[in-house]
């Protein structure tokens, strides 16, 4: 029903940026929160950003300084741009959408989640 499709990843050195994009697909009225979230080898899934419908942000702490969350709702995309990247950042990120409101539909607010796109950061 809803299709997410992330871009963005890469190979960068330490100190170095890249900008995630998360796009979804579908006849969706609104989106009630926006994510990243990590996967890496050894470590749960975890948080590193979030975005709420009206703005507020909130941030890993091994990210805060360092990313920056936002989301255009006319396109239903978020993003993340990635700065002053470390190698601890390395790993698979996946966006998600929460509360999707679709069109003309009531109902039970879904969750979803992109299939991920890799960061790798090292010299």
């Amino acid at each position: 029903q809803l299709h997410l499709v992330e871009s963005g990843g890469g190979l960068v050195q330490p100190g170095g940026s890249l900008r995630l994009s998360c796009a979804a697909s579908g006849n969706i009225f609104s989106i009630n929160a926006m994510g990243w979230y990590r996967q890496a080898p050894g470590h749960e899934r975890a948080l590193v950003a979030r975005i709420t419908i009206g703005s507020r942000t909130n941030y890993a702490a091994s990210v805060e300084g360092r990313f920056t969350i936002s989301r255009d709702n006319a396109k239903n995309t978020v993003y993340l741009q990635m700065n002053s990247l470390k190698p601890e950042d390395t790993g698979v990120y996946v966006c998600n959408f929460e509360g999707v409101q679709f069109l003309h539909a009531s109902g039970r607010l879904n969750d979803y989640w992109g299939q991920g796109t890799q960061v790798t950061v090292s010299s």
